[in-house]
């Protein structure tokens, strides 16, 4: 059964954990116990309703000031789809965690109050959605039980953020008129609104089409590790490399070149889960057999002979700032991770700081805080085997890490190689 990631995003109290809780109750998707659980936290609380969105809310401060803050994951399926959902906070604080969330999503939800309309958080998470390339996103009006489900006000708001999309780079972009508290578009079509003729929320992920969104043109099969059983019956003529294939289509008999070394040879066997396979396609994980014994390990990557992925040290990338302990400028000495290869990194410069909420470039920055983007040029210490990451998000995504604290402090996505401007 197909595989749908998904995260949702917006401004503080949109009803992002309210929607999720009510979709998981709408498709039956919550256990006795959970539901139970959450009627008894909704009493406590003195809430007059059965409050969905504490099934979402985990942490202690989480209840206490009704906010998401850190990244929450559910899963449920019907029977067209399986779901695995990130609810991402909405405070601009927790940006970061909303990076994290989408980072690997197919489709983001995006929920607007109805009464207050497009915010400056609905704008910046919109862009950051668009800047790593979630290829779907829907824009949720909610609340529009507060609003006499107005039609007026729903269209304002689609022609509002319409115009702002304008300035982004999206593919695929829907609008559904929604009450979460109510359960209204999500699951069944809501009475309320005969106005709105479109699909329900969960019409259209069960339908939405995501097959095409991955590349299976270049392959890119970045290598985790080798695997040599220590069965005496096996020793000897079994040694295969595993990892997650993040591009193309691979087949028995396929050539491949080994990167960095530029060896070919072809494919001998495909194994997934301990199992021989005909084919493998991403996001994949398998063990691949190659019918002469070359120099491979962790780091490597293998590709088409004619169609390798771009080589080098020297990358122009966008990077979102993720520390609130450092700050990152011209001249800052990182460890980068990228696919399963480690190296070192220079940052050569800081092109400009862009504003996610006007798209201003600022080039006098002096350097990215928390939650801010800018372009930068990198120079690492070991070549990267990377492409444009609008082509493929798993070899054109890589994240910065602080040697002294060994956190994750930044996420970059590739343009390409950095040309001396």
């Amino acid at each position: 059964m197909e595989l749908l990631r998904l995260a949702t995003a917006g401004s503080v109290d949109d009803g992002k954990s309210t929607l999720i809780g009510r979709l998981l109750f709408d498709t039956k998707s919550l256990r006795e116990d959970q539901l139970a659980a959450v009627e008894r936290t909704s009493h406590a609380r003195g809430d007059e309703y059965v409050n969905l969105a504490l099934h979402l809310d985990g942490l202690k401060a989480e209840r206490e000031q009704g906010i998401t803050i850190d990244v929450a994951y559910r899963s449920f399926a019907t029977a067209k789809r399986r779901f695995i959902i990130a609810d991402t906070p909405g405070h601009w604080q927790y940006t970061r965690n909303m990076v994290t969330g989408a980072s690997t999503a197919d489709l983001a939800l995006i929920l607007v109050d109805a009464r207050k309309g497009v915010l400056e958080q609905t704008r910046r998470h919109a862009f950051i959605a668009s800047l790593l390339r979630v290829p779907h996103l829907v824009l949720c009006v909610n609340k529009m039980d507060l609003v006499d489900y107005d039609a007026g006000v729903f269209e304002r708001i689609r022609e509002e953020f319409r115009q702002f999309s304008m300035k982004l780079d999206m593919s695929d972009l829907s609008f559904i008129p929604i009450s979460a508290l109510g359960g209204d578009n999500l699951v069944t079509r809501s009475t309320k609104m005969p106005w709105y003729q479109g699909a329900t929320l969960l019409h259209h992920l069960e339908n939405v089409h995501i097959a095409s969104d991955r590349d299976l043109i270049h392959l890119r099969f970045p290598v985790q590790g080798v695997i040599r059983p220590a069965s005496a019956k096996k020793f000897h003529d079994y040694r295969a490399c595993t990892g997650q294939l993040l591009g193309g289509v691979m087949r028995p008999g396929d050539e491949v070149r080994v990167l960095p070394s530029g060896f070919t040879t072809r494919i001998k066997a495909l194994e997934f889960a301990g199992r021989p396979v005909a084919e493998a396609f991403p996001p994949m994980s398998v063990s691949v057999l190659l019918e002469e014994e070359l120099d491979v390990s962790r780091g490597d990557m293998l590709c088409r002979p004619g169609n390798p992925p771009t080589v080098g040290q020297d990358i122009d990338a966008m990077v979102c700032w993720l520390s609130d302990q450092t700050v990152l400028n011209t001249g800052a000495r990182l460890a980068i991770k990228h696919t399963t290869r480690v190296a070192r990194a220079l940052v050569k410069k800081l092109h400009y700081r862009l504003d996610v909420n006007t798209l201003h470039r600022d080039d006098q920055s002096p350097g990215l805080k928390l939650n801010e983007v800018g372009r930068v040029t990198l120079r690492t210490t070991a070549p990267l085997f990377f492409d444009a990451y609008r082509r493929n998000r798993g070899t054109g995504g890589f994240i910065l890490i602080d040697e002294n604290s060994n956190a994750t402090v930044g996420a970059g996505m590739i343009h390409g190689p950095a040309v001396e401007r």
